[in-house]
């Protein structure tokens, strides 16, 4: 086994070396389903912009995806399919004019939707994209006041108790409701036929805006904007102009705000709302840095919500070095240097609940240069390791280190981009997955690849109160059957993977809890020596098995098995066996959701991950039996 393994390390050795780009980075699509295609579509239309041949390319993709019963899936064992995205994939191609009303695949969209329940029972976001463009109404009164964003640090819950990622929606859509904006573009399509009689409601039928919890944070909000000192429609200029402000201040230098779609798609109408033209230079800018997040997959062009380049050559050159590519090679040589060039120099908002800290974090992606987070932080330290004898890498990784130490939460565990930004008073708001675009709390995926890196990457000692206080965090966060969830993977199998190589960083192996999660995983190895789980999982909350093995996941838990064992197992030998055995046949797992961005919602293929966790876990075992 060990010499087929050494066999598909050389070839996916090949494979990265061949793919990596001239700056040293590797840009493999992170895939998002056909959201971010529907998006820019009706996007591209409310402008009143005639990019024919890249709304025609997106509208083949958003149609090559239908089902043959006519809605659309977020992931391939969804049951009939996803409501909220079918009206948006629907809604897209009638918008984009290359399908008509009457065109059998709408027939069968249309069925589809009407079935269940049409768009009053379509998502939060899905119906803000209809009110945007005018084929649904925003409610009479929104359900927060624009007022709320001057509320101050010291109110129980403000602007900054929200995460990073949640304020970069929240802000455009306080705009937007608060203001009712819609613009429709002259070829939009009405959306009468599923829309209903009595759709135009106030969105008060949402089961959300029901509860007791966002009553009385509603009435929180009221009061605390009613304390504030001014004359009512100065306060609301103001709102508006802070609110500007914040967005334009967080814009990346191609013009995107975050380098995100969906905060960009919604800060362009949000401008518009504020008194900007369609041609405005910042619009322009805004709308082409969303087209140069384009990628082109099986030759049909797809609307990344963010490009990968940094997250994809950190992993990459890591898993290269763990290969045995010596750190001098030019290939690792290259992707460290382009690593070097992303690192952040600037404040972000992570300031703002760690004053302390000197910027030194990386960002997820290629124009990034406001926003790090933690887990690309460490994955470009464990790449840069190699070289820090030299003084340019040594500094930039000593600046690095400091950053991720710094943001540990007070509970112990890591969050992904701020500290202390897990309020449960932000949970109550009325939006589906608030837990995940709202909050960043610790999560087992980040705290135990943190203590992984801390306690095999630095001199910190396994001792140390930092790596004492993640370790109690992983105790106290492990489930029953002796899983962890994992926040950015799919899902129990990612959290478990990471938690345990935390552990066995920080020298305990053999903990109790531990011993435990490499039981849960030896208990879920599927018959051919593999492992797959369903995103299923992430909305169930409870591991659910996809009933077919995947590479990803398979490498995934292979690795954590080998990390906490000094000899090999039936175990990992099985699984070995079946990643080497899936690599020369490739089926529909291949391109599954290994990550997820908000549970039930949002699901990504990374096109990297089944190369670089294969490399990784091979590499481990070619050690662990050497």
């Amino acid at each position: 086994m060990k010499l087929q393994a050494e066999k598909e390390i050389s070839r996916i050795i090949q494979i990265l070396s061949k793919s990596q780009l001239h700056n040293g980075s590797w840009d493999y699509p992170f895939e998002t389903g056909i959201k971010t295609d529907a998006f820019m579509v009706v996007l591209l239309r409310a402008l009143d912009l005639k990019d024919e041949e890249l709304i025609r390319s997106i509208c083949g993709r958003i149609a090559s995806k239908q089902g043959d019963n006519g809605a659309w899936k977020l992931f391939d064992d969804q049951g009939e399919g996803d409501l909220s995205l079918t009206i948006e994939g629907y809604f897209a191609l009638l918008s984009g004019g290359y399908y008509s009303i009457r065109h059998p695949a709408m027939l069968l969209a249309r069925r589809f939707i009407t079935k269940h329940g049409g768009v009053k029972k379509a998502g939060l976001f899905t119906k803000i994209l209809l009110a945007l463009t005018g084929a649904y109404q925003w409610p009479p009164v929104f359900p927060l006041p624009i007022e709320a964003i001057l509320l101050p640090s010291k109110f129980p819950v403000s602007l900054f108790d929200f995460s990073i990622f949640g304020r970069a929606n929240m802000v455009p859509i306080l705009i937007l409701g608060n203001k009712k904006f819609q613009l429709k573009g002259h070829e939009m399509p009405d959306l009468s036929e599923i829309r209903g009689q009595d759709a135009m409601d106030d969105w008060s039928i949402q089961e959300e805006y029901r509860t007791a919890e966002w009553r009385s944070l509603l009435g929180l909000l009221q009061r605390g904007v009613a304390s504030l000192a001014g004359i009512p429609a100065q306060l609301r200029q103001l709102s508006y102009q802070k609110a500007e402000q914040y967005m334009l201040k967080r814009m990346e230098p191609d013009g995107t705000f975050y380098s995100y779609f969906s905060a960009t798609f919604l800060m362009i109408f949000a401008l518009l709302s504020l008194g900007y033209g369609k041609d405005h230079p910042v619009i322009r800018q805004a709308v082409n840095g969303l087209k140069d997040m384009s990628c082109l997959i099986g030759g049909k062009t797809h609307m990344q919500y963010t490009t990968a380049n940094v997250w994809n050559t950190a992993l990459i050159s890591h898993a290269l070095q763990e290969a045995g590519v010596p750190i001098e090679n030019s290939t690792v040589k290259s992707a460290n240097h382009y690593l070097l060039s992303r690192q952040h120099v600037k404040y972000g908002d992570w300031k703002i609940h760690n004053a302390l800290a000197e910027p030194g974090g990386w960002g997820f992606s290629d124009i990034n240069t406001l926003n790090p987070d933690v887990d690309d932080t460490t994955a470009a330290l464990r790449s840069l390791a190699g070289g820090i004898s030299d003084s340019g890498f040594g500094e930039a990784w000593k600046r690095g280190a400091n950053w991720v130490l710094s943001m540990q939460n007070d509970d112990g565990g890591w969050p992904a981009f701020e500290r202390k930004a897990d309020s449960k008073i932000v949970r109550m708001l009325p939006v589906k997955g608030a837990e995940f675009i709202l909050s960043d709390a610790s999560s087992a995926d980040l705290t135990g690849r943190t203590l992984d890196f801390l306690g095999s990457g630095t001199d910190i000692s396994h001792r140390d109160p930092v790596m004492e206080r993640g370790l109690r965090w992983l105790v106290k966060n492990q489930r029953k059957d002796g899983s962890w969830y994992g926040r950015w993977g799919i899902c129990y199998i990612y959290g478990t993977w990471a938690a345990l190589t935390g552990f066995a960083g920080s020298g305990q192996k053999s903990h109790p809890s531990a011993l435990k999660g490499a039981s849960w995983l030896k208990e879920i190895q599927n018959k051919d020596g593999g492992w797959g789980e369903s995103c299923q999982s992430d909305i169930m909350k409870t591991y659910v098995p996809l009933n077919r093995s995947t590479v990803t996941q398979t490498a995934w838990a292979v690795d954590a098995l080998i990390s906490m064992r000094s000899e090999t197992s039936p175990e990992i030998e099985n699984g070995v066996h079946f990643l080497i055995s899936a690599a020369q046949n490739p089926d529909w797992t291949a391109s599954y959701p290994k990550g997820q961005g908000m549970a039930g919602n949002f699901y990504i293929h990374y096109h990297s991950y089944d190369l670089i966790f294969s490399l990784l876990a091979l590499s481990h075992y070619v050690k662990l039996t050497s």
